[in-house]
């Protein structure tokens, strides 16, 4: 199919790397572009040629494919002009489908402005409970052209995949047997024209999708509701709202607390007690995965059982330590407020809260309202530090540590049994740290190290 075929490959990050190997693997020639003039070459072979810098042109003539990497958006005019001359452009996601081997499992999708990795991250260890040889990545961790960059991989029999609107912008034929569309709140705002332009790239997730498929949406969210008409296989909904019955609906999940229920099949209650997935929005990540794994067979017990064993994503709400009844939550992700206020709703309070950072230019005082009854004290840290224990200083005791060193050190000497401290930020981390996940790592050796 591909042997001796020439394929252009646009971009040379993670994906672009992985679609490269996984064709050059099956035989064929690859010509990739990236516009960084001080790309150098990654992949040692004759089959591969690299051009850095301004795109030359017709660069498709006798191309069998285009393949964009997510980053690069699709309307260029380059890739109009391939299209026009018959060359098919499309991203990383269909050529990987195209590549899938004889016995692979169907293409679990997940969607969403927020929620997306650890939703995807959640169904996988639900699938995984009962189909171990299942394949969990996309967008998030492993891209998918790696799970069959060799042609001699085994097929998968499940595959969860967590989908951006960009990567969702270059299906063609890719099919996803059951899709979900978590949420949607505006996002890449320098990409799509508007709203209403961004939400239709979330649906393309619906548009491959026939007989015996099914789609699971967010029953709350009327932007997922316009949606998901669009959607031409039964429809599934979750909700927090216990009145909401399923006119519309194939089946519903209905949440309360910690705990949730369907409304179709076989009847079932499932409890979320994990540290792992506290918070309303975490009840609601459960109800999404829960869904498309019992849709896509997997029975009660094993969904159960994945709920229960879920380790979580690192640095989101990650439990790290529990010391001297004291529990250490590293949230290094909220690299902004919007992202801490996930989690400040998520906990119920005692909370010693470690923010600061370089910050974005956005208010604190949504995290200041929020953490009303709920903050025992704030321990501020980098460049912003000022600014937060301005805006926290009338609500609770502030303690300036410059450094995260000096801030666990202070919260193991003021916190008490039953409090916690929670590593949230609401900043980006270049201020002290190569990125979010240099500082959560270095939080939890703090952390781990205290006697």
């Amino acid at each position: 199919m591909f042997s001796g075929q020439k394929f252009v490959v646009i971009g040379l990050g993670k994906s672009g790397i992985g679609a490269a190997n996984l064709l050059l693997n099956r035989g064929a020639r690859v010509l990739a572009l990236d516009e960084n003039i001080n790309a150098t070459k990654p992949i040692d072979d004759p089959r591969f040629e690299l051009h850095a810098g301004r795109f030359p042109s017709e660069f498709w003539k006798g191309a069998a494919a285009v393949v964009v990497s997510p980053g690069v958006p699709l309307n260029r005019p380059e890739f109009e002009a391939a299209r026009h001359a018959g060359v098919p452009v499309y991203g990383e996601i269909e050529l990987a489908f195209r590549t899938m081997p004889a016995g692979a499992g169907p293409l679990l999708g997940i969607t969403g402005t927020n929620g997306k990795s650890t939703t995807t991250a959640l169904l996988g260890e639900l699938v995984k409970q009962h189909v171990p040889r299942t394949f969990v990545g996309g967008n998030l961790g492993t891209a998918f052209t790696l799970a069959y960059e060799k042609a001699s991989e085994p097929p998968y029999a499940q595959h969860v995949i967590e989908l951006s609107s960009f990567q969702l912008e270059g299906i063609l034929t890719a099919r996803f047997h059951g899709a979900a569309i978590l949420n949607l709140t505006p996002d890449h705002i320098d990409r799509y024209a508007n709203q209403q332009a961004y939400g239709l790239a979330k649906a393309r997730i619906f548009d491959a999708q026939s007989n015996g498929d099914f789609a699971v949406v967010n029953a709350d969210d009327p932007e997922v509701m316009a949606l998901s008409r669009l959607a031409k296989v039964p429809l599934y909904g979750f909700t927090l709202d216990g009145r909401r019955t399923n006119p519309g609906f194939s089946g519903l999940a209905v949440g309360s607390k910690d705990k949730f229920a369907f409304t179709f099949g076989k009847a079932a209650v499932f409890t979320v007690k994990n540290r792992a997935l506290r918070g309303d929005h975490n009840l609601q990540n459960a109800m999404a995965a829960a869904l498309m794994a019992r849709l896509a067979g997997i029975p009660d017990d094993a969904i159960q059982r994945g709920l229960d064993s879920f380790p979580g994503l690192a640095h989101r709400l990650e439990f790290v330590r529990e010391r001297n009844g004291v529990e250490w939550i590293n949230d290094s992700k909220a690299t902004n407020v919007d992202s801490s206020l996930v989690a400040m709703r998520a906990l119920k309070g005692n909370v010693w809260l470690i923010a600061g950072g370089k910050g974005k230019g956005t208010p604190y005082a949504p995290l200041v309202e929020a953490a009303r009854g709920k903050v025992k004290g704030v321990l501020t840290i980098g460049k912003d530090a000022p600014i937060i224990a301005e805006a926290f200083a009338p609500l609770c005791p502030v303690h300036g540590c410059e450094t995260i060193e000096q801030a666990v050190a202070q919260a193991a000497e003021i916190s008490t049994p039953g409090d916690i401290v929670l590593l949230s930020p609401a900043c980006a981390s270049y201020d002290q740290f190569k990125h979010f996940e240099h500082r959560g790592d270095v939080f939890k050796a703090l952390v781990r190290s205290l006697p």
